[in-house]
């Protein structure tokens, strides 16, 4: 209390400093807890497929497998206690009376209930998916069709195809596991509405494999035991299967040469540095402010000294002091957390909460008390303790000399290197963002839309076109297998004339389409023609990009002969490059081929008509040929900022921290610049006297502070430089880490750290010198 701004700025820049690792923490705890909310977590497997070039090197590895795995894995290793297959998530459309929602949903074998212990609020886990027409509900999900969640037998309507029966209720799923839903059906149910499941194809790798295996079983002994049995069943493949934790998929999910190479576990390491580089930050004003303020607590040092005071027990009265600041700060940091949680839950897309019934909380806090309370308070402890009584009595401590100086000193540039760093990560991320932002797509995106083709749109497609194209709210219009932003499909084994054994393993990118597929999306023809229905013998005709012309290495390609899925075909035409999926990624060579199948259907609007009454229009038609369906229409360009959400998080989270970092760190230069004015006032007066102006004087007091910073900023690049390199090596298409970046955060560094001493040494500058010199 005597020593009011002090305590403040370190109660505050502590708060901050621990609130920000708080949240952190919180993400990095829910992030590493995917898919652990199961009993025997730890004996969770998922089916992984390892692709082999022709000279047995693995291309990569794909996480989806055949629809016979599991059948397999249950009855030829014993090691195997449940199996069952789960097909991708997909909104479908569940009618219940008058209520009519699209709720995400999965088809599942019956002995997905045995793999996971989902808590059951009515129904029986071990006979919920036995009859086909059978479907497990959420508890949100049931409340949104029935208003209830006692709705076990009643009936619902599945994608105005079939009459399902509520055989289970279970309590919502956590956010943070892999393979959740809203809705759960049975894979007896998918087959009986589809024919392509149904046929046992080991070549086909369209699911996903669960298994739960036995306590203390050895994975890679099984591992080694499931190789070559692909190749048993199909003679041939070039492929393996193994077994890959679950709990690991979610962080360890991405695989080079068969082998883990990272995944979210980076972006969470990144979030461990941070966190620890803002509690760092924090604690290093803390002890700056501290020891800078010994001057001022010098003769009460001297005076408990002098009357018998051992140096234990004032390292234990200022050990005392920084846990009791430390404890106000871990309180304010709460109140800060749980105003900030909405936020931060809301910008991330999760559920965080902090549950004061979990010992673990309670833990955390008491943890980040004692780190925070020992690291900021330990140093502090032991220099005011050490001081020496004479000098602290003859007022004659100079805080300018010995290891206070060069500690304080190394700290002060120690937080600006981080701040810095940040900076520069911010930066590069954003610069990252907006490269691949402004990459050509190969197509035109604005006022492209797509809609599900579903219901009675499959037999209506020809009637939607010509209703939206005749009132004016559409140019054109096409249906294809997969969305223009969605990469879904790939395939090998093309054969060409002129192809080297090597080729036979390269993948392609391919859409199933019909015609007006390039026309609609802005697709540039750059030899031959589109797909037309004029052309009978386009059933067998196909497109290339110019990348798969190029690696077919076709010098006329247009007429080429291409076995395709085991048919003869013809290259009608060859197309411009498209970025498909990941636009950080190089694009894959692609083929369009002409089929009748259909989950998409994309609109180019005319930007004739305003868009609001563009899209009212489309609405309105399609609930009129599709009634029970609800009109879900999403703007391409909004699907392709979806595509780098993550770094568009990170860059935020970066932007967030990193500012509160180099907000932190000014706290405690503003506090320094103003106890090194405190002390020099005496000095400054004698130079005002002397003649000294105003900008002199504030060059003076400044230049030392800055000249920190500046070796911080030297510090600080090479680091800088290394971390981001990295970072950027996760894109194929990457921007380069130019120089003027660094330039140009270094003078922004540079100039946040002048603004906030300003203030503090004009205060000092322009000061009467009589008020300090009159009693001399």
């Amino acid at each position: 209390m005597r020593y009011r701004s002090i305590s403040l700025i370190n109660v505050v820049g502590l708060a901050i400093g621990i609130s920000s690792c708080l949240l952190l923490l919180l993400y990095i705890s829910y992030e590493s807890s995917y898919d652990k909310q199961f009993k025997d977590s730890e004996k969770l497997y998922q089916g992984m497929i390892n692709l082999y070039d022709v000279d047995g090197s693995i291309l990569r590895t794909i996480d989806q497998t055949q629809n016979v795995l599991a059948g397999t894995l249950k009855s030829e290793f014993p090691e195997v206690v449940e199996s069952a297959r789960l097909t991708d998530i997909y909104p479908r459309l569940i009618q219940a009376g008058n209520n009519s929602l699209k709720l995400e949903s999965r088809y599942a074998d019956p002995e997905v209930l045995n793999i996971f212990d989902y808590t059951f609020l009515s129904g029986n886990p071990g006979k919920a998916l036995v009859d086909p027409n059978s479907v497990v509900l959420t508890e949100s999900a049931a409340r949104k069709l029935f208003g209830s969640t006692q709705v076990l037998n009643r009936t619902v309507r599945f994608e105005d195809q079939a009459i399902l029966k509520v055989s289970g209720v279970i309590k919502d799923l956590p956010a943070n596991i892999t393979y959740n839903f809203q809705a759960l059906t049975t894979w007896k149910l998918f087959e009986n509405l589809n024919e392509w499941p149904k046929a046992p194809a080991w070549g086909n790798h369209n699911y996903y494999t669960l298994v739960k295996v036995k306590a203390n079983s050895n994975i890679a002994t099984l591992n080694d035991k499931l190789k070559g049995l692909i190749q048993r069943n199909l003679k041939g493949a070039k492929e393996d299967i193994f077994l890959y934790p679950l709990t690991d998929i979610h962080l360890h999910g991405s695989f080079v040469g068969g082998q883990p190479s990272g995944g979210r576990i980076q972006q969470v390491h990144l979030f461990i540095g941070l966190s620890i580089g803002i509690l760092m930050i924090a604690c290093i004003n803390f002890i700056n402010l501290s020891t800078t303020n010994a001057q001022k607590r010098a003769k009460e040092i001297g005076v408990k000294k002098t009357i018998g005071a051992s140096r234990f027990s004032l390292i234990l009265q200022f050990g005392l002091e920084s846990l009791l600041l430390t404890a106000l700060s871990i309180l304010l940091s709460v109140v800060i957390v749980e105003f900030s949680l909405p936020w931060f839950n809301s910008l991330l897309g999760i559920q965080i909460v902090i549950d004061y019934v979990n010992p673990t909380t309670w833990l955390l806090l008491f943890g980040v008390l004692i780190f925070t309370g020992v690291i900021a308070g330990s140093y502090p402890a032991f220099y005011l303790s050490g001081l020496s009584t004479i000098k602290s009595l003859k007022s004659a401590l100079n805080a300018r000399k010995g290891l206070s100086l060069s500690l304080r000193q190394a700290l002060v540039v120690g937080q600006f290197v981080f701040a810095f760093v940040l900076i520069i990560a911010t930066a590069t991320i954003y610069k990252q963002i907006q490269y691949l932002k402004n990459k050509p797509l190969g197509y035109k995106s604005s006022g492209l839309i797509e809609v599900p083709h579903e219901g009675l749109l499959y037999l209506k497609y020809d009637l939607l076109k010509s209703k939206l194209l005749k009132s004016g709210a559409i140019l054109n219009m096409t249906q294809s297998s997969s969305g223009i932003t969605d990469r879904k499909s790939t395939i090998r084994g093309l054969a060409w004339e002129g192809m080297s054994a090597t080729d036979k393993n390269i993948d392609f990118d391919q859409i199933y389409t019909l015609d007006g597929f390039t026309e609609t999306m802005g697709i540039k023809i750059l030899a031959g023609r589109d797909f037309s229905r004029q052309f009978a013998s386009d059933s067998v005709g196909l497109l290339l990009s110019e990348k798969a012309a190029l690696v077919m290495r076709l010098k006329e390609p247009v007429g080429s002969r291409i076995l395709y899925q085991g048919k003869q075909c013809t290259v009608i035409g060859v197309f411009k490059n498209i970025v498909w999926g990941n636009p950080g990624v190089v694009e894959a060579p692609m083929v369009i081929a002409y089929e009748d199948y259909s989950d998409v259907i994309t609109m180019r609007l005319n930007p004739k008509m305003s868009l609001s009454k563009s899209v009212v229009m489309v609405s309105k038609v399609l609930k009129e040929l599709n009634p029970n369906f609800p009109a879900q229409i999403k703007f391409i360009d909004t699907l392709n900022e979806l595509k780098l959400m993550d770094e568009t998080i990170l860059g935020m989270l970066a932007n967030l921290f990193g500012g509160l970092s180099v907000f932190i760190s000014c706290m405690g230069l503003f506090a320094l610049s103003a106890f090194s004015a405190e002390q020099r006032k005496k000095e400054i007066s004698i130079r005002k006297v002397l003649g000294a102006t105003i900008s002199q004087l504030m060059s003076l007091l400044s230049s030392g502070f800055l000249k920190l910073v500046l070796i911080g900023i030297v510090i600080a690049v090479p680091i800088a430089f290394v971390v981001m390199n990295k970072w950027l090596e996760n894109f194929d298409v990457r921007t380069p880490l130019s120089i003027w970046l660094f330039l140009l955060s270094a003078f922004l560094t540079v100039f946040i750290a002048l603004i906030t001493v300003s203030w503090q040494t004009y205060k000092a500058a322009v000061s009467n010198p009589i008020n300090a010199l009159k009693y001399e």
